[in-house]
């Protein structure tokens, strides 16, 4: 991705629509729209002008078309936006118009929020939030990732890495002067309360039952059971379409099947699994490791089993303690009272298990701060400042140099969330995470 070329994509969902946005940024954006034909007015207003073939001079569109000028504009560079009609043709009669423009190419994927880091106007906790926030698909989602692509993490990320440096600073004066007498000892005490209170606020931090990872992947719901349960049946009456084969043949799942719910603004993953038994042929023993599997990483296990002849979870399931419910299916054929009765025939008890898992979410995932954990790679650099900030304060204070690497390797690891130190290896992997026209 070099800076100096001029890039251009569609910003808006391919496809048919009443409006479409085809982004321009770089030096030559502005040149860009006058080998098109139109004429800019002043930055930041829209006027109508009429786009024509470079070579040919034929009408393309009549379209507003906008420039943001450098360096107050997303990416920190001159910005021409064209706002066309969404029709399939017209879009791509401009695109070839702009492609055969000289020093004028199509974007990366990624490649605008890139520039936008490059140039200083986000840094990765925000690219990251806005990522987010293109895939959000529920309310609590948009919300969380509004308040990470805003700066909420860069802003407290970036306040713990100045108390680091303050602390560092106190600590490499005793390097400095460690010839005087109360230099050291003093620079020490200067430095200890400050780490103490940081490693408090970033353990608290990291012990949040990982309510912004969960929110922003979904709450990971596993259905399990013995064959015949009615798992298939019942996440087919959750997803409201056939997601999963029902058959009364026992074995009939032999793989994972993942639905995704939206239920009561927040995103949950329900997963039916094979049934699980001590017999089956190689396939089908191979469904059941799968479904334990499944199981371990969820954050719920719905234990369904047969009201008619109710099953208790084996070992395998028990183990997975509080966070297994047990359920019983297929009631309207065997009346009883149950704790968790369901039917999809009827629908009785659904709505009840839909509200429960609502409430689950909401438990989970709900009540999150402005600041909150999102990603792995997050807790994995939050981590590393935590371990080196406790090496800090329970090393030996005679080793002086040894307790300043420790607040170096502290306040790196929490550069490394915002990019405030060298991190290409992974600015890679997450802009290309982008659509094209981001």
């Amino acid at each position: 991705m070099s800076s100096q070329s001029t890039i251009y994509a569609l910003s808006t969902a391919p496809g048919k629509s009443g409006v479409a946005v085809i982004r321009i940024s770089g030096p030559r954006a502005l040149s860009v729209v006058t080998t098109l034909g139109a004429k800019l007015s002043k930055p930041r207003r829209a006027s109508l002008q009429t786009l024509r073939d470079p070579v040919s001079r034929e009408t393309l569109d009549r379209a507003l078309v906008l420039w943001f000028a450098a360096p107050a504009s997303f990416t920190g560079e001159d910005i021409v936006e064209l706002h066309v009609h969404g029709g399939r043709a017209v879009i791509a009669g401009i695109m070839t118009a702009l492609a055969g423009i000289d020093g004028l190419r199509m974007a990366e994927a990624g490649e605008f929020a890139r520039r936008a880091f490059d140039n200083g106007k986000i840094d990765l906790t925000q690219a990251e939030g806005l990522g987010d926030l293109i895939d959000a698909e529920t309310e609590a989602q948009r919300a969380q990732a509004l308040r990470q692509s805003s700066g909420a993490l860069r802003s407290l990320f970036d306040g713990w890495r100045e108390q680091i440096i303050r602390a560092m600073v106190a600590v490499e004066a005793a390097i400095d002067f460690s010839e005087e007498a109360d230099i050291p000892e003093a620079a020490f005490a200067a430095a200890h309360p400050v780490v103490m209170r940081l490693t408090s606020d970033i353990g608290r931090h990291l012990a949040d039952g990982r309510r912004g990872e969960i929110l922003r992947d979904g709450l990971r719901v596993v259905i399990a059971g013995p064959p015949n349960a009615g798992k298939s049946s019942l996440l087919n009456a959750l997803a409201g379409r056939d997601a999963a084969i029902v058959s009364e043949e026992a074995g009939t799942t032999r793989d994972v099947i993942e639905v995704r719910l939206n239920l009561g603004g927040y995103p949950v993953v329900v997963a039916d699994t094979a049934g699980i038994r001590d017999v089956g042929d190689k396939v089908e023993r191979e469904g059941i490791r799968r479904a334990i599997a499944a199981a371990t990483e969820a954050d719920l296990v719905i234990w369904l089993s047969d009201a008619a002849t109710p099953s208790p979870p084996p070992k395998e399931i028990t183990a997975f303690g509080d966070k297994v419910v047990e359920a019983n299916s297929k009631i309207d054929l065997a009346p009883a009272q149950y704790p968790l009765g369901l039917s999809v025939l009827s629908g009785e008890g659904i709505e009840s298990l839909v509200e429960r898992l609502a409430e689950e979410a909401r438990r989970l995932a709900g009540g999150a701060e402005d600041a909150i954990i999102t990603r792995a790679r997050h807790r994995e650099a939050l981590q590393a400042a935590h371990t080196a900030l406790m090496a800090f304060l329970d090393g030996d204070t005679g080793a002086v140099e040894m307790r300043a690497e420790d607040l170096r390797v502290a306040a790196f690891a929490l550069g490394r969330l915002t990019g405030r130190v060298d991190v290409e290896h992974v600015l890679g992997e997450i802009f290309s995470q982008f659509c094209i026209g981001k």
